[in-house]
Formats: structure tokens, C-alpha cells, sequence
């Protein structure tokens, strides 16, 4: 989990929050900057993060350290699914979670969604046990229910809820026998309400105006419009998600694509109530699975790592198919083969030269000054936030000409010569087209740049100075 160093946007812009929250001791209001908020996710990841960090020290491998986990969460989770609805599939839905390429991969990524799919697997495990466990323990698997949804709320908002669809889906089509009390359903509503909303509430009454983003930008807008350009095509969904699912599952592919066509076949079956009843376990798995896919596919907000959370149920069907075509367990040279194909690809990855590795960019920057750095300034470019775990400096984003502010969103912190006159001792960098521009701009403001050596990356390194 350490071999490679932060990469930027993303895994720079979740430990930058975690760790500005270490820096201020506030861990309710999300920011990025002592100047700029951050309310893109709730703040369950970046708690994670922060609590990582302060017990492993600040590096790659502890800010990793959360996803890896939620892996081997999802990994058991499979396990769990698989025992309770399909006996004797359970090491194989394990295995097959742990293997295919998109949950193997994702483990290495510092993002919202594994801890996302660990605390919704929880939540629809506690629910496949409350349904299909048994009768006496179902109100205590409701209550688990609604604790993982709520924590999930936490993670990552109304999205956390969408296998719940499932389980309402569930109750239409194949009703179970009353197994479960009105008394379990209302304390499990009430500790989700207790767990998932005094936070936001609070956010709220803090700032004024954050429901309206948190409803119109991060809930609304991702769902009707193209606002974020996250593939809003009416095709998008068919060029994220299409590749992601079949090239994600690999190398167990073939074998959930041959459990799709069998479930197609089965699903011409399930017209009758009896038939939906007895086929209730195979039908809880394909809607946790296809109901929260078509709401991924519907929305115009669409990136690959959305449908991270479906590969538990997808590595159950696979892993019933693998058991209805009568194979056995995988081979162990085959299995060892998987292992180090996949460990070489990550370590692979690892060596992969990038203009997004923080690390190299903490190295160049530490190379040219004779002191440590306590903050860069991008000018209109890419905010390397990972700079701020590599060299523990602040990381400030600014534009050239000054722009309304937004309160929530903001795309910049500050304007350059708002930031030039605020005489900080920063080193600044920006594009080489761009250097000429800003060095008239800062003769104008009584200030000279002074280049710290040679561009790097097309980028100019520089200093600003008091001028004469």
C-alpha cells in the first residue's frame, strides 16, 4: 500500500481533508484550505484517514490503510452473503471478490467507495440474515441493518441507501412470513436517525445555505444534470459502466456473464408468486445487483468506481454459477498464478512515471528551496494536494483574475494578487504560457518571481519577492 505515492486529483484531495483536519482539531466542518470548505462527502472517509494517519504517521501506506480494510470487509461480506443464500459457495464468493480486477485494484485508491460497499454490505448482510436466518434473531439483524445504512449515509450520502430498493423490492414480489416485529423496524429507523443526522444537522445550522448545495449540487445535480460533466451522454452510462463491469470482474467474466443469461432464463419463471418465493435467495441477489446499476445508469452523473459496491452480489452469482456448472475448487497453481499476476500489476502501477505522483513533486520542490515548505501555491493549474501529506505543506489553489466566490464549491481559494499581497512565504507554480502574464502582474503589485531553476513538467517554479 506504500510503494506509490499519492496520486493527485483524488487521493490528494481526500488526505488533504483528513489532514487539515488534524491540523485545525476540527473535524466537523470539511475543508480544504483554512479559507475554502469541502462538502463534496460526508465525512466518514476522511475521519478514517485522519485516524490512520495520527496512529501510523503521515505516509501513503496509512492514508491506504481504510480502503485495504473495507476490502477485506467486502471479502468476508461476500463470504457471509454466500453462506446464508447459497450454501457451500462461500470460499468461492470470497475468492472471487478478492480476485477480480476492479475491488483488487480499488483497494489501492484512497476514495469514498470501499468504505461505501463495506458499510452497504453490512447493512444488506444484516438484512439477508434478518430474511432468510433464523426467526429469532431477525429484529437484531434489522437494527445491524439500519446501523450499516447509516453509517454508509456518513460515508457518502443518499446513494448509501439506494440497496435498500431491494430489499422494498423484496417484500412486494416475494412477501416472507412474518418473522420480523414493527418494534425492530422503528428502533432500526431511530438509530439511523441517531447515528446519520447530527452531523449534517449541525453542518447545517453552521452554515447557512449548505442544504441548498448539499440538495441542488450534490444530490440534484448529479442525478439531472450535467453540471459535473461526469459522462452526462444519454450513452454515457453504457461507455462507464460497460467497460467497468466486464473488465472489472475479470478474470471472472466468463462465469458471471453465463449467471447473468442463466438469471434471464430463471426470471421468465418468476411471473408466479410460488415460484418467486421459492426462488426468494436467488432474487434478493439479482435486485441488489440491478436496481442500484439501473438508478447508476439513469443519472448523468456516472464514474466507474459508482458501482464498486455491486461486486459482493456479483461475487456471489459467480460463485453459485461456478457451483451450478459442477467445478470445484480453483486449482492452487492456477490460484497462485491470479495472486502474482495481480500483485505485479499493482507493484507495476507502482512504477507508472506520472505528472500526478505527489511524491515526485514533493521531491522537485524540496530540491530547490533550502528550507522546509509550508505552502505551494498553484496560479490556474491542478492543485497537487498530495503535497500537503509528502512535505506537510498547505496547498492553495488560486486564479488569475479575481472571480466571485462561491461559498460551497469554490474552484478557487484565492486570486493571485489577493494572495501575492497577503506576503506569505510560499513557493508558487504555474504553467510556463503563463509566467510571462503573472510577472507583469506582480511588477504592477511591487513584486518580482523569481524562477527556482528550470521548468519541471511545463510548469515554472517560482518565488515572489517584495519588488523595488
Amino acid at each position: 500500500m506504500g510503494a506509490r505515492a499519492i496520486w493527485d486529483p483524488d487521493e490528494g484531495r481526500y488526505t488533504n481533508v483528513a489532514l487539515t483536519m488534524l491540523d485545525t482539531g476540527n473535524f466537523v466542518d470539511l475543508s480544504r484550505h483554512h479559507e475554502t470548505g469541502h462538502w463534496t462527502k460526508p465525512p466518514v472517509t476522511y475521519w478514517a484517514i485522519a485516524a490512520s494517519v495520527a496512529t501510523f504517521g503521515a505516509n501513503p501506506w496509512a492514508a491506504r490503510l481504510p480502503a485495504a480494510l473495507a476490502f477485506l470487509a467486502c471479502t468476508w461480506l461476500a463470504w457471509r452473503v454466500a453462506r446464508r443464500l447459497q450454501p457451500g459457495t462461500e470460499a468461492t464468493a470470497a475468492l472471487a471478490f478478492a480476485t477480480m480486477l476492479l475491488p483488487f485494484g480499488a483497494a489501492n485508491l484512497i476514495t469514498t467507495d470501499f468504505l461505501l460497499a463495506a458499510f452497504q454490505g453490512l447493512a444488506m448482510w444484516a438484512w439477508v440474515e434478518s430474511r432468510f436466518g433464523p426467526r429469532e434473531h431477525a429484529g437484531r439483524w434489522l437494527v445491524l441493518m439500519w446501523a450499516g445504512f447509516a453509517i454508509a449515509f456518513m460515508t457518502k450520502g443518499p446513494p448509501a441507501l439506494l440497496p435498500l430498493l431491494a430489499v422494498v423490492a423484496m417484500q412486494w414480489l416475494a412477501p416472507a412470513p412474518e418473522r420480523r416485529s414493527l418494534r425492530a423496524w422503528w428502533t432500526g429507523a431511530l438509530l439511523f436517525v441517531l447515528l446519520a443526522l447530527p452531523w449534517y444537522l449541525v453542518v447545517v445550522l453552521r452554515h447557512e445555505g449548505l442544504l441548498s448545495y448539499f440538495l441542488g449540487t450534490e444530490v440534484v445535480a448529479r442525478i439531472a444534470s450535467d453540471k459535473l460533466h461526469r459522462n452526462p451522454q444519454w450513452y454515457g452510462w453504457l461507455l462507464v459502466y460497460g467497460p467497468t463491469l466486464l473488465l472489472g470482474s475479470l478474470p471472472w467474466t466468463g462465469v458471471a456473464w453465463r449467471a447473468l443469461r442463466s438469471g434471464l432464463r430463471r426470471a421468465r419463471t418468476w411471473r408466479d408468486a410460488a415460484t418467486r418465493r421459492a426462488d426468494a435467495p436467488l432474487l434478493a441477489l439479482w435486485l441488489w445487483l440491478l436496481l442500484p446499476l439501473i438508478v447508476f445508469c439513469i443519472a448523468r452523473s456516472r464514474l466507474p468506481l459508482y458501482v464498486l459496491p455491486l461486486f459482493v452480489p456479483i461475487a456471489v452469482l459467480a460463485a453459485r454459477q461456478w457451483q451450478a456448472e459442477g467445478r470445484g475448487p480453483l486449482r492452487l497453481r492456477w490460484l497462485g498464478l491470479l495472486v502474482v499476476c495481480l500483485l505485479a500489476l499493482r507493484f507495476g502501477t507502482a512504477l507508472w512515471p506520472t505528472s500526478k505522483d505527489a511524491g515526485r513533486w514533493a521531491d522537485e520542490l524540496s530540491s530547490r528551496v533550502d528550507h522546509p515548505v509550508e505552502e505551494v501555491v498553484f496560479v490556474e493549474d491542478m492543485a497537487r494536494y498530495g503535497l500537503h501529506l509528502h512535505m506537510g505543506a498547505a496547498v492553495e489553489k488560486v486564479s488569475l483574475e479575481p472571480v466571485p466566490r462561491e461559498r460551497f464549491g469554490a474552484d478557487f481559494d484565492s486570486s493571485f494578487a489577493g494572495e501575492l499581497l497577503e506576503r506569505e512565504d510560499a513557493v508558487w507554480v504555474t504553467k510556463q504560457a503563463m509566467f510571462p502574464m503573472l510577472v507583469d502582474r506582480a511588477a504592477a503589485l511591487g513584486f518580482r518571481l523569481v524562477p527556482l531553476g528550470e521548468p519541471y513538467q511545463g510548469r515554472v517554479i517560482f518565488r515572489a519577492e517584495p519588488g523595488a
